[in-house]
């Protein structure tokens, strides 16, 4: 049976940071429905206005084939289905497949003779399978691979970054079936400028979104662990890294805080895998557990250096700035600034948090957090740069350190200012 693209009509189910800017980029050659159970959301997007800041008003009032819903009825206009919602970890490190179960139920429902559901949620390899497909024949009266047909499109976007958006950044594709892995992969072709791989399994293709940021998630353990032994010897790390980095194949990696929703969860999906055929992976945990352990470490350098410099630690106020996960995007997701937080309140310190970018009331929904409006001059004794936002940059060393009292503290996890001009650094 021949499948072209004339006919199709996409829904996207999940309206974040990944499904909203894939949801713009098909409605440019597709008619499609942008599905999210959060009506807020939903209501804010038919206003045009994205609180990720991912999509702009503009973009969202030119995209006149998209439309917005969080009524499942709707979904069935369409014939290919393309799931974007997030999958998260448990507070013990497992996989939290439930919103991708949901979300397979759902499309159940609606799902007709002849579709395609493509799955873009990072999982582990063998999930889409065993664990989505069963849920979409369980909840329907369609047969996989005779009646509905699925492939896999693992995620690629970088929240933020505005000079590689998903149209920029080659896709790997796969599908259920040889037919159906050509048609997935033409639909992305139609979408995605820079380009597309199509992987011969949907496994493979599982497969290769969770080594990428596996990889990434222990090259930054790796230059963590150099930091600390550096840190230990009285070497500054950054300094190192330079002089390393002058050979062409150096890999250009900084120590720091690993969290948001692909580097610091992903690793833990393969793991989990892995050890569920028999084998406990060793270097990928080790690497976890360095990452997952950096905000105790940067706490424990600041209390060491508080007592060096007779700073009472016991009722200090410490300002950080920056609690979002990666700088000049306003994603929670999963920071590892809330180690840090809760860190510090060991010591019976004050904390304040300031960041521009992030939302006040998510923040204290998510985490028990407040973040506060404007740092007072001239107030603490501690300032920890935790995320490089251009705010922060733009401020200069100067205005920093007039948040501090005179014999204060500048810790800059981020290099964002010279050595000279902070007190410490990773």
């Amino acid at each position: 049976m021949s499948r072209g693209l004339q006919d199709v009509r996409v829904g996207i189910i999940g309206l974040g940071y990944v499904g909203l800017p894939l949801a713009v980029a098909f409605s440019e050659h597709f008619p499609t429905i942008g599905f999210d159970i959060n009506g807020a959301r939903i209501a804010q997007l038919q206003d045009a206005d994205d609180q990720t800041l991912e999509v702009s008003t503009q973009e969202l009032r030119d995209a006149s084939q998209l439309t917005f819903t969080n009524q499942l009825a709707q979904l069935k206009e369409a014939n290919v289905y393309i799931v974007t919602v997030p999958t998260p970890i448990t507070s013990s490190n497992q996989p939290d497949l439930s919103p991708l179960v949901k979300a397979s139920e759902a499309i159940a429902k609606v799902l007709s003779e002849g579709d395609v559901v493509i799955f873009e949620s990072t999982v582990y390899p063998g999930a889409t399978e065993e664990i989505c497909i069963p849920t979409l024949e369980a909840h329907s009266t369609l047969r996989f691979n005779q009646d509905f047909y699925a492939g896999y499109s693992p995620e690629r976007i970088n929240p933020g970054d505005k000079d590689h958006r998903v149209v920029d950044i080659l896709k790997v594709t796969s599908g259920s079936t040889p037919e159906i892995g050509e048609f997935v992969d033409s639909l992305y072709k139609k979408v995605i400028v820079a380009g597309t791989h199509k992987a011969s399994s949907i496994k493979v293709a599982e497969a290769a979104k969770v080594i990428e940021n596996t990889q990434r998630d222990l090259n930054i353990a790796l230059v963590n662990e150099l930091a600390i032994i550096f840190n230990k010897l009285g070497i500054d790390t950054e300094e190192v890294l330079e002089a390393a980095g002058t050979k062409w194949n150096f890999l250009p990696f900084r120590p720091g805080l690993v969290g948001g929703h692909c580097i610091g969860v992903d690793p833990y999906y393969l793991t989990h895998k892995a050890q569920s055929i028999g084998y406990h992976p060793q270097v990928i945990l080790a690497g976890r557990r360095i990452n997952d352990n950096m905000g105790k470490y940067v706490v424990t350098c600041l209390v060491k250096a508080m007592i060096r410099q007779k700073l009472q630690v016991v009722d200090a106020n410490i300002l950080i700035l920056g609690m979002t996960f990666k700088e000049n995007c306003p994603d929670l997701r999963n920071t590892r600034v809330v180690d840090v937080c809760k860190a510090l309140k060991e010591y019976d310190v004050n904390v304040d948090i300031y960041d521009p970018r992030a939302d006040s009331a998510q923040a204290k929904h998510e985490y028990g957090l407040d973040l506060i409006e404007q740092p007072v001059p001239a107030t603490y004794d501690a300032v920890i740069l935790a995320v490089a936002h251009k705010e922060f940059v733009a401020l200069g060393r100067a205005q920093v350190r007039d948040y501090l009292k005179p014999d204060g503290l500048l810790y800059d996890l981020k290099y964002i200012f010279d050595k000279g001009d902070v007190d410490l650094r990773l």
